[in-house]
C-alpha cells in the first residue's frame, strides 16, 4: 500500500520558494530562504560518482553486474578491505584535465551545480586528507578533491561535496548496512567512537581548506546507524562553522521506527531528517505528486548504474532524460542526473552525447526551468506546465493534432502567447471560452521532445498547488 504523510510546521510562501521551520537552532524561516534561494532556482545540477570502484567497472573475477550498484562491488563480491585496497590502488591513474572535462560538460549541458562523491563506502577519499593514507593523494600524488573544486568554480558553477557517514575501511567503523557480507564482519572488538572522530575529522578537512562549498550531500543513515550514532548534531554545527551558507541533505537521519525501505524509499521518516537538513532526496524516481511543501531533488541515473559500469547498456533515451527533468521542475523539485566516469575520470560518451543534447533543448528553453516553481494547475495529457509570477510555460510533449492548446485559464488577463523557440516571439493567435484559453499552434512542433508556449499575464490567479493535497511518499 502506497503511505502519504503529511507533514506539519511547514509552509509555502508566495515568491515559490518552500520553508520548514524545524531546522537545527531555529533557523529563522527568512535566513533559511534566502540560503536556499539559488538552489531552488538552479532546478539541474550533474551528480558524479567516482572512486576506486569505477575501476572493476561492473566485474570482480568471473562475476559480472549488468545492472547498478557497480559503487557497491566490494560489498557485492564480498572483497575484505585490505584485497580491495592492494588490487585497485596501484591501478588508480586519472588523466590530467578530467575535473575541467566534467565541469565543462555540466556546464554545457545547462547545469547550475555539481555534486560528486568526495568519499563513497569504500572509505577512499579523493581529498589530501590528514588522518589515512586511504586517499588519492598517496594514491596517485593529487588532491583530487580540490582539482574538482577549483574546476567547477571556474565554470562558475556552484560546488557540492557527497560524503559517506559509513565506511568499510576503516577497522573501527560500525559495521552497520552492507558490509557483514564483506568479511563476516561483527562489530565485536571495534571502537565506534573512534571512526567517528576520523569521520568528523575528515568532514573538517573538506569543508575547512578548499573555500567555499555550497553543498553537502550526507549518504546515509539507516535504522542501524542513526544520526546521533553519527553524533550528527554536532557534525552539523562544525559544518556550519566552516560554511555557513551551504545547503546539506537529509540523510544525515532516519525516523527510528521507518526501518530500512525495500525499495530506497528515501522520503520515508524524512521530516525527522529535515529537521537538520534542507532538501530530501527521493532517488531513482519521481513522486506522482511531487513533495509537497518542502524542497526536494530527485537524484537518479542515465542507465542504472551510479559507478562506470562496463556492462550496463540500458541507457535512457535524451527525451526521457528532459522530460524527466521537466516532470520534476513542474512538481517544485531539482533533477540531480548523475555519469560515472571511468576509471581515468573520463566520461562515458553515452553520458556526453546525452548531456550534450540536454545542453542544446537548454539553449533554447532553459527560461522555462531555471527559477521556475510548483505547476498551478496539475498535469495536462499532453505535458506539463511550469510558471513564473508573470509567466506560464506550457511544455508540450505530445502535439495536439488540432494545433489546438487548450490552458484553464479564462479569467487570467493574458497579454500574449508565443513559441519559446521562436526568436521574434510572434504572438499566437487567442480565443477565451467560459473555461479555457485556447491557443492555436503552427501544426508541426519546434521540438520533438518539448516544445513551450509561453503565456504572459498581468496577474497570477489564487494558487491551487500540484496534483494532490498529501506528500506522497511511496514509489
Amino acid at each position: 500500500m502506497k503511505r502519504q504523510i503529511l507533514i506539519t510546521g511547514i509552509i509555502l510562501i508566495s515568491t515559490g520558494l518552500l520553508v520548514a521551520d524545524g531546522n537545527i537552532k531555529g533557523e529563522a524561516v527568512k535566513e533559511r530562504n534566502a540560503r536556499m534561494k539559488w538552489w531552488s532556482e538552479a532546478r539541474f545540477g550533474m551528480f558524479v560518482h567516482w572512486g576506486l570502484y569505477s575501476i572493476p567497472a561492473g566485474q570482480w573475477g568471473e562475476r559480472k553486474w549488468t545492472r547498478g550498484g557497480v559503487e557497491w562491488i566490494q560489498q557485492r563480491a564480498g572483497v575484505p578491505a585490505e584485497i580491495y585496497e592492494k588490487e585497485l590502488v596501484p591501478k588508480f591513474k586519472p588523466k590530467a584535465d578530467f575535473a575541467k572535462e566534467w565541469a565543462q560538460i555540466a556546464k554545457s549541458a545547462g547545469c547550475r551545480y555539481l555534486v560528486f562523491t568526495t568519499k563513497h563506502h569504500e572509505g577512499f577519499a579523493l581529498h589530501d586528507s590528514k588522518l589515512t593514507t586511504f586517499d588519492a593523494k598517496d594514491a596517485c600524488g593529487r588532491d583530487l578533491y580540490k582539482e574538482i573544486v577549483d574546476a567547477t568554480k571556474a565554470e562558475g558553477l556552484k560546488v557540492g561535496a557527497y560524503h559517506s557517514i559509513i565506511d568499510w575501511h576503516h577497522p573501527h567503523a560500525y559495521a552497520g548496512f552492507g558490509l557483514p557480507t564483506v568479511k563476516g564482519a561483527i562489530n565485536e572488538g571495534r571502537e565506534n567512537s573512534i571512526y567517528i572522530d576520523y569521520l568528523h575529522g575528515q568532514v573538517k578537512e573538506i569543508m575547512s581548506s578548499y573555500g567555499p562549498i555550497d553543498i553537502v550531500w550526507w549518504d546515509y543513515s539507516s535504522k542501524q546507524c542513526q544520526g546521533e550514532r553519527w553524533r550528527a548534531k554536532e557534525l552539523i554545527a562544525m559544518v556550519r562553522k566552516y560554511q555557513p551558507q551551504i545547503v546539506m541533505n537529509n540523510r544525515l537521519y532516519r525516523s527510528p521506527e521507518a526501518g530500512w525501505p525495500d525499495k530506497h524509499d528515501w522520503l520515508e521518516g524524512f521530516s525527522i531528517g529535515l529537521q537538520y537538513g534542507d532538501f530530501c532526496t527521493p532517488e531513482q524516481k519521481i513522486p506522482a505528486n511531487g513533495v509537497q511543501g518542502v524542497f526536494w531533488e530527485t537524484c537518479m541515473t542515465m542507465n542504472t548504474s551510479w559507478g562506470y559500469n562496463q556492462h550496463d547498456h540500458k541507457w535512457k533515451s535524451t527525451s526521457q532524460l528532459i522530460q524527466n527533468l521537466i516532470d520534476i521542475v513542474s512538481k517544485g523539485g531539482n533533477y540531480l542526473l548523475n555519469i560515472g566516469p571511468k576509471a581515468d575520470g573520463s566520461i562515458p560518451k553515452e553520458s556526453i552525447e546525452r548531456m550534450e543534447a540536454i545542453g542544446k533543448w537548454m539553449n533554447i528553453n532553459g527560461e522555462a526551468i531555471y527559477g521556475t516553481t510548483v505547476s498551478p494547475y496539475g498535469k495536462p495529457k499532453w505535458g506539463r506546465y511550469t510558471k513564473k509570477p508573470t509567466k506560464l510555460y506550457a511544455h508540450i510533449f505530445n502535439w495536439p493534432q488540432t494545433a489546438k492548446l487548450s490552458v484553464p485559464i479564462a479569467n487570467l488577463k493574458v497579454s500574449k502567447a508565443y513559441l519559446l523557440a521562436d526568436k521574434e516571439q510572434r504572438a499566437l493567435p487567442m480565443q477565451h471560452t467560459e473555461t479555457d484559453l485556447i491557443i492555436s499552434l503552427p501544426t508541426e512542433a519546434p521540438d520533438s521532445i518539448a516544445s513551450i508556449v509561453v503565456i504572459e499575464h498581468k496577474k497570477y490567479p489564487v494558487e491551487q498547488g500540484a496534483e494532490g493535497d498529501a506528500v506522497n511518499c511511496a514509489p
